[in-house]
């Protein structure tokens, strides 16, 4: 059976429109679009439903055939969810006050698909953590009220049937997945106390020996927790506001690590500087982390915060794993030009380089093959439209919006995992009419009084720093490095025994010192022997550093090119020793 076709949602000044997936994204023959102006629209978990709010009411209609689930009169409403399983739609809209309701009206409602009755209305005033969330069975929901965390069974929101007490629970995600259920809390520090984040199995929540795992850390004014798919770990990204360093104005990251078996690191990065995005690989046993000062870095890490592969430096603030988790898109967008470096994580090895100037968002299209770029508006109010790539780096469609209208949100249709198979990665660009758009190299900049000189790497305003394997063993570099160290230490073996052996067998009757690697010379010349003594310097010096090499340690490029001369130093040595 032929694999489905993703829906792409496009939300705009012009109205709302669903179009039939890459590659041509024609109109959606079953949807009749709508002009009025929406301010939302959402999939349901599994992609079958879609609803969105027109300033008048909220539809929900079925995404195969256009048909009508249910229509609410909520012309307000600014924020749309469905519940895991779809039997529940929220439906979010600003709190506000009035003469006839003083105390306001209750602004976060849930409501019963396909009927459409009214569960319950609570009040949710803050934006944030606005929607419930669900175990992806439905057993039970979580909200956060008043720094404490009610959980609820069966969508019954009537009764309260757990609650977490703790001083003042600031922000807290569910694990994904069903039974057991796993919560991991933030609690912001106070009074010189550091701030910390536990994990919870529900509906174990209370007494000391309660948490899964307990991680304690300063300098947080907020975070940003990530469990991976399988729930069994969680990483915290802390971040301050101001950095009192006075280094970056991002504030200060750090980035943490919490399992549900108890342990706890701090991810050591490589690299001082902001951390731009971290993102769990969909095999939940590596995670991609892009930080450092630009030109920034971008690493793979293992369940046991080793580096795994290092991506190198290069204008980049994002990562995104397709849904199968075969390729990485590393990507600047922002202030950035639009790079996008596309790898094969199984290899390690670069499959395109295309660049999309401008985009203000990107995501992975369900079937893994295909991505969308998109400049919206408000952030970017000029040359709005949208891109659909093959991930080898060919535009397949190109979308403009009119003049004087604005996009403002693309979505793709998302499907149950297993949806679409991993396929064969393609290194050959996919034939399109609109080409590809590969990233063209630029040349540093020069000042007017270095233009007439020829350019040396020394002009550069940053040092490049290329990919490289830091798994153990697996490096074919790092192998030849522990040979040729091994070899190194042979060859030095070798000459200090011919050196002891270089005297006469039968002394003179007034015999001269015993000449070796660490009496004086016997010429008695002092220059030379302290240019032997500066050269087996240095050489010991290149053993250390490869020694830091092997170990899994990153060199800098001054001492990967003290490394290149070991064999210019040997045959030096060599002479020095001969000509004595």
């Amino acid at each position: 059976m032929a694999p489905p076709i993703p829906l792409l949602a496009v939300r705009g000044s012009d109205g709302t429109s669903l179009l039939c997936g890459p590659p041509g994204c024609e109109q959606h023959s079953a949807f009749q679009r709508d002009s009025r102006i929406s301010r939302c629209v959402t999939f349901s978990r599994d992609g079958t439903l879609f609803g969105w709010c027109n300033g008048q009411s909220v539809s929900v209609v079925k995404s195969s055939d256009g048909s009508i689930v249910t229509t609410l009169d909520l012309p307000k409403t600014a924020l749309l969810a469905f519940s895991p399983l779809s039997s529940v739609l929220v439906t979010w809209q600003p709190y506000s006050k009035s003469q006839d309701c003083p105390q306001g009206e209750a602004n976060l409602q849930l409501w019963e698909l396909p009927s459409g009755r009214l569960i319950k209305a609570l009040y949710q005033k803050k934006v944030d953590s606005w929607c419930p969330s669900w175990s992806e069975d439905e057993h039970i929901a979580v909200r956060s009220v008043n720094n404490e965390l009610h959980f609820f069974e069966k969508n019954d929101f009537n009764t309260i049937a757990n609650k977490l007490h703790m001083q003042k629970v600031s922000d807290f995600a569910l694990s994904p997945g069903g039974q057991p259920s796993k919560v991991a809390v933030y609690v912001p520090g106070s009074k010189g106390a550091p701030s910390f984040v536990r994990l919870y199995q529900y509906p174990v929540l209370g007494g000391p020996t309660a948490a899964l795992a307990n991680k304690s850390f300063f300098k947080a004014d907020r975070v940003t927790m990530q469990w991976n798919k399988k729930a069994s770990a969680v990483l915290v990204t802390a971040s301050t506001e101001v950095d009192k360093t006075g280094a970056s104005y991002y504030g200060e990251q750090t980035l943490h690590y919490l399992a549900v078996n108890g342990e706890t690191a701090l991810v050591q990065l490589l690299k001082n500087g902001p951390i731009y995005d971290v993102s769990w690989s969909p095999n939940s046993t590596e995670f991609c982390v892009v930080y450092g000062f630009m030109p920034a870095k971008a690493t793979i890490f293992n369940l046991k915060c080793d580096p795994v592969f290092d991506f190198g430096t290069g204008p980049r603030n994002a990562a995104y794993y397709s849904p199968q988790g075969h390729i990485l898109v590393l990507a600047g967008f922002g202030n950035l030009r639009g790079q996008m470096e596309v790898w094969d994580v199984k290899k390690y090895k670069q499959v395109s380089k295309p660049q999309a100037p401008d985009a203000t968002h990107f995501s992975w299209c369900p079937d893994g093959e295909h991505v969308v770029t998109a400049t919206c508006s408000p952030r970017l109010r000029v040359s709005n439209g949208y891109k659909i790539w093959h991930y080898t780096g060919s535009v397949l469609h190109k979308w403009d919006v009119a003049s004087g209208s604005e996009l403002w949100e693309v979505r793709w249709q998302p499907f149950p995992d297993g949806s679409f198979p991993e396929r064969a990665i393609k290194y050959q660009a996919a034939p399109s009419e609109l080409g590809s758009t590969q990233a063209t190299p630029t040349q540093a900049y020069r000042p007017p009084a270095l233009r007439h000189l020829p350019a040396t790497p020394s002009s550069k305003l940053h040092e490049e720093e290329p990919p490289q394997n830091m798994r153990p063993g697996v490096s074919g570099e790092k192998n030849l490095s522990k040979t040729a160290l091994k070899n190194q230490r042979k060859r030095e073996a070798k000459k200090a025994a011919k050196q002891e052996a270089k005297p006469e067998p039968e002394p003179p009757s007034n015999p001269a010192p015993v000449r070796n690697s660490q009496s004086e010379p016997t010429c008695g010349d002092p220059e030379m022997d302290k240019k032997i003594k500066n050269v087996k310097k240095k050489l010991k010096a290149i053993e250390e550093l490869k020694d830091q090499q092997a170990s899994g340690k990153v060199l800098q490029k001054n001492q990967l090119e003290k490394i290149q001369k070991e064999e210019q130093l040997l045959k030096e040595l060599e002479e020095l020793q001969l000509g004595q």
